[in-house]
């Protein structure tokens, strides 16, 4: 399948760069993905298209500041880095920018709100990323300093600087387990009033944990979709979420997956399971796209994705190409806002 059949034309304006003024405030196109029905709604009205023994499934990730913005020792000179991949509590792999001036040996400070972190960088390792040690000059723990320091690493399509709302907004009202560098965005739409809306229509939730990574912002460069990978991303399910998965598909439920990550942490754990989803912490490589049988999500709560990229080519997997495309015409036309601060769909 060609990555082209996954293009189309989105009006710049329509990536949205702010979130709506109140969460939970979105609009909602729900999809049926066996007639292609759309239905016009908002996500305060989520519970009106769910329903009793449905099982709604959640991603409690956390985002963290990850981004940091200092200077080189001695002399100077503006640096950014992007923490990716935790090592220990002193150690990161990260992205650093201007990545030429950053060998090992080099050195670089970080200072905001009266706190002051160190780094030094150890080695340069694969895809321009290097690995970089981090120390404190004060008593705190250098956990403490990036939270205090790091600014919302927002996605490169937000095309302003991150503010103090995005450390409240670009976060889900569930988040829990600090790890990822991006959103899970379909969650951001939820407050607990919505939540609330769901358990009295009578349906079930759990939540498990999957660290979005940068690698979600990853281009298709590919001319077939199948020559296109994903990198690999670490998820938690716990027995009580394992538990109540199982129950749900042993009864023939419908489990509802809030996100693309919800679904690929899912689908990841029934492949490894034969079909059930055991309790684990593991990682996935797992690229859905048109051909993936689905094991368990039997409903997706997601947001417009951009055109030709792998989260697209998930929900067409998952709604049908003809279906979601005619859908996305009919976002587009009616003015939907794309991508993380954008709207939300709701595909049955």
């Amino acid at each position: 399948m060609n990555v082209s059949d996954f293009a189309f034309d989105l009006p710049a304006e329509l990536v949205a760069q702010y979130p709506p003024e109140e969460r939970g405030s979105s609009r909602l196109l729900v999809l049926d993905r066996r007639t292609g029905g759309v239905v016009h709604a908002a996500i305060r009205d989520i519970a009106r298209f769910l329903g009793p023994g449905d099982l709604a499934v959640f991603n409690d990730t956390r985002v963290f500041p990850a981004r940091l913005l200092g200077e080189r020792e001695p002399g100077g000179g503006a640096v950014e880095v992007l923490l990716v991949s935790r090592i220990d509590d002193e150690r990161w792999e990260a992205l650093v920018h201007p990545g030429q001036r950053m060998r090992p040996g080099r050195r670089v400070r970080f200072e905001r709100g009266g706190r002051t972190l160190h780094g030094e960088v150890l080695e340069e390792r694969f895809f321009g990323r290097r690995l970089v040690r981090f120390w404190t000059s004060d008593a705190g723990t250098v956990t403490d300093a990036i939270e205090a320091i790091g600014h919302i690493p927002l996605p490169p399509y937000i095309k302003r600087p991150d503010l103090d709302l995005d450390r409240e907004r670009y976060q889900t009202v569930f988040a829990r387990d600090a790890g990822s560098i991006a959103a899970p965005t379909a969650g951001l739409h939820f407050t607990d009033a919505i939540l609330r809306s769901l358990d009295e229509a009578g349906v079930e939730r759990a939540t498990i944990t999957l660290h979005v990574g940068y690698g979600t912002f990853k281009p298709v460069r590919a001319s077939e979709v199948e020559a296109h990978t994903v990198d690999p991303e670490r998820y938690a399910i716990s027995e009580r979420a394992a538990s109540r998965i199982n129950a749900a598909l042993d009864a023939g439920r419908r489990i509802v997956a809030v996100g693309t990550t919800t679904t690929r942490a899912l689908e990841a754990a029934a492949a490894a399971g034969g079909g059930r989803v055991a309790a684990a912490s593991a990682e996935t490589g797992l690229f859905i796209h048109p051909g993936h049988r689905f094991l368990v999500a039997g409903g997706l709560v997601t947001n417009f994705h951009l055109p030709a990229s792998s989260l697209l080519m998930l929900v067409a997997a998952f709604g049908g190409r003809e279906h979601v495309f005619n859908a996305y015409r009919e976002a587009v036309e009616q003015r939907y806002r794309f991508y993380s601060y954008g709207d939300a769909m709701l595909v049955v």
